[in-house]
């Protein structure tokens, strides 16, 4: 896999499960954020499997659109776009009423110095969008960041986990789920809550970052020594997939692999690709973020892309100079200060 096209391409094929969820889903769907680093190729793959299955649905993407030509890209495949701050009351009022909402609309980096920007983006945004969308279905992208730190040792956070989020962002986004849920329970709004980290592109992500420290031969910190990762891809499809499944009161689904993985392994594994040797700083500090995903693999099975399989790629990604984002994770932020 060497472009950008190829990779896109791969990213974006859906699955069998998928087509046959979207056949039984009545309505539209509508992606609002769609101009993050996983909405673009949601929304893409939604229209491949539409048109795949034959099934008459919309699919709408609503960003800001602000710089790029996504606008553009999104339209040549077959997307509708608005483009709309939805911060705007005028311009969310505008937005047409659709029956499936997957909202990906949030502030995570920049936070520190301009809370209250994240605030708006992710506590005060969800209620004037559950207002507007009452009678839809709503999935509400989240994070594991609204789980404490928890023992490397344990089987890591299940939904049943009391959330204690460490930090404004993480607070924040604990606030955009009892906002939504407070909607829900007074519209009987279907919703669902979906707990992510980290997804894993080829283009960013925590594997990328390690194998570039690994290749560049610098430093590896090992305080945050364990990781959760899943396939952007995986993760796009179970994002989708989960419109079949909200309900009120939310339901809460955490999404991630099914490893818990060791970040000086994953060092380890891309300094044998690379032939080089990995170098490390402190030793790993026996809690970290993690999620436990078993609900999630129960209703949808295991992604279909493997850690190892991502590993390989990752590397010759790397190994031939291939196009990456500036959008570090900062996964190692134990702290909750990004």
């Amino acid at each position: 896999m060497k472009t950008i096209a190829e990779l896109e391409d791969f990213m974006t094929k859906p699955s069998i499960e998928l087509k046959k969820d979207l056949t039984s889903l009545d309505g539209d769907i509508m992606i609002l954020g769609v101009g993050g680093k996983m909405g673009p190729t949601l929304a893409k793959m939604v229209r491949r499997a539409i048109d795949e299955t034959g099934v008459k649905k919309r699919v709408i993407g609503v960003s800001r659109f602000s710089t790029g030509n996504l606008q553009e890209e999104l339209n040549d495949f077959g997307i509708e776009t608005i483009a709309a701050d939805l911060l705007d009351d005028q311009a969310l009022d505008s937005l047409p009423l659709v029956k499936n909402i997957i909202f990906m609309a949030g502030n995570k980096f920049g936070t520190v110095g301009n809370e209250h920007f994240t605030w708006a983006m992710n506590a005060y945004l969800p209620g004037r969008v559950a207002e507007k969308f009452k009678t839809s279905r709503i999935v509400s992208f989240s994070t594991g960041n609204v789980y404490p730190l928890t023992m490397i040792s344990s089987n890591n956070c299940s939904e049943d986990t009391l959330v204690n989020p460490i930090g404004e962002y993480a607070q924040s986004c604990l606030g955009r789920e009892r906002i939504f849920t407070y909607f829900s329970h007074k519209n009987s709004t279907p919703m669902l809550m979906f707990r992510l980290n980290y997804a894993i592109d080829l283009r960013y992500g925590i594997l990328l970052e390690i194998a570039k420290q690994v290749n560049e031969e610098k430093t590896i910190d090992l305080t945050m020594g364990n990781v959760n990762v899943i396939w952007q891809g995986d993760a796009n499809e179970y994002a989708v997939r989960s419109l079949l499944h909200c309900d009120y009161p939310p339901e809460i689904l955490n999404v991630t692999g099914p490893e818990t993985l060791s970040v000086r392994w994953l060092a380890e594994e891309f300094a044998k690709r690379f032939n080089k040797k990995a170098i490390f700083a402190n030793e790993e500090e026996p809690t970290a973020l993690l999620n436990n995903a078993s609900k999630a693999h129960q209703l949808f099975g295991y992604p279909k892309v493997s850690v190892l399989k991502m590993i390989n790629m990752i590397a010759a990604w790397v190994q031939g100079e291939g196009m990456t984002l500036d959008k570090p994770t900062h996964f190692q932020e134990r702290e909750g200060a990004f």
